[in-house]
């Protein structure tokens, strides 16, 4: 087994669907340019109200993933 390195980056997802697809979308947005990802953790859930009614959902993820070389 050999010795890895990672590194985090932290995103905020939204979605108007939930938590879930909030997490989905940070990843896979994510994905589009960072490498080697193998990890994610929500740090933050919270939501935006419009007349008094949950109107998106917001989620701070930090993806971890390794560096090459």
């Amino acid at each position: 087994m050999s010795d890895h390195i990672y590194k985090k980056i932290e995103l905020v997802g939204s979605s108007p669907h939930g938590i879930e697809e909030a997490v989905k979308n940070a990843v896979e947005h994510a994905a589009k340019t960072v490498r080697h990802m193998r990890w994610f953790e929500v740090a933050e859930t919270r939501g935006h109200i419009v007349d008094g009614r949950i109107d998106h959902w917001q989620v701070t993820v930090k993806i971890g993933f390794t560096l090459e070389g």
